[in-house]
């Protein structure tokens, strides 16, 4: 699945780069009104449309979803931090991706349809979104949400546009516009791409490459990201790139540590850095200030 996410996250170029199109023509989510909420996606396995009228036939019976091992509601403390964990790192990759980012209201705040993945029919509190009463951990939800909206909003390198294709190098780091690297801390190979149990790599984006403007008019260069994407349920140690005229790299967020303030984590280039199963993170690099 690595090569199909990568495609993805660089606005799947293969389908809309023609015709004089953007990015932003890649309209990018995890859900939408019809199916599961974010919320539900990892809590049920099974639809349950049984108050719609129609013996739990009607709606789409493939939902791509998994329930961390319970169907539904549960106080199970570790299957909870889980799957608020899988809904963080849902929402970072729609953030994170070049295109257009889409949000389906309420999963911002853990909205729920207790299954239902058809509930349109439903004028009552399946179908409603809830103003009030929010739990605390969604309410949490909720700032981790702000802080990738903002993340998005100060970094421009995250919606460039203009398609990536590896074409354009920094002049002060010597990083292609888009790279993508292994854990081992180099350029993915095709032996990486096609690994069968891969599940973790690295995108790195160089943030001063290529004719990006403001609406000014003026250079809009940013810092160079690197995102970290272990899909897997094991610890990876990831060797942080070593980049011509840095010194470091600053942690900016972490779905794995939700609370980690900006910057309160740096790693030296070349170090390993162990990143948590089932997590998503990113980086800032740290240039030598005589550079």
């Amino acid at each position: 699945m690595l090569p199909r996410l990568a495609s993805n996250l660089l606005a799947s170029s293969d389908l809309f780069d023609h015709d004089c199109r953007r990015p932003s023509a890649s309209v990018n989510y995890i859900a939408s009104h019809d199916g599961f909420t974010l919320a539900d996606l990892v809590s049920y396995n099974e639809r349950h449309n049984e108050a719609n009228g129609e013996n739990n036939r009607d709606g789409h019976p493939s939902n791509f979803s998994y329930n961390q091992g319970v169907e539904g509601p549960t106080d199970d403390p570790a299957i909870r931090q889980l799957r608020l964990r899988l809904r963080r790192n849902m929402l970072a990759t729609v953030l994170l991706a070049q295109g257009t980012p889409m949000l389906l209201a309420g999963d911002e705040s853990g909205r729920t349809q207790n299954g239902n993945n058809n509930a349109y029919c439903q004028d009552n509190e399946i179908n409603w979104l809830e103003w009030h009463d929010i739990p605390a951990e969604d309410l949490e939800f909720q700032d981790f949400v702000r802080r990738l909206i903002h993340l998005r909003f100060e970094h421009p390198v995250l919606r460039r546009p203009r398609f990536l294709h590896g074409l354009q190098t920094s002049k002060t780091t010597g990083l292609r516009d888009i790279e993508w690297i292994s854990p081992g801390g180099g350029i993915m190979s095709d032996h990486h791409w096609q690994e069968a149990k891969a599940r973790c790599f690295g995108m790195l984006l160089a943030g001063d490459t290529g004719e990006c403007f403001t609406p000014d008019g003026y250079p809009e260069t940013d810092d160079t990201l690197l995102a970290i994407f272990n899909a897997g349920k094991a610890v990876v140690p990831f060797r942080m790139p070593d980049v011509r005229n840095a010194r470091g790299w600053r942690c900016l967020l972490d779905t794995s540590r939700p609370q980690l303030a900006t910057g309160e984590l740096l790693i030296d280039t070349g170090d390993d850095f162990q990143i948590e199963p089932q997590t998503v993170t990113v980086f800032a690099l740290m240039m030598d200030e005589a550079a």
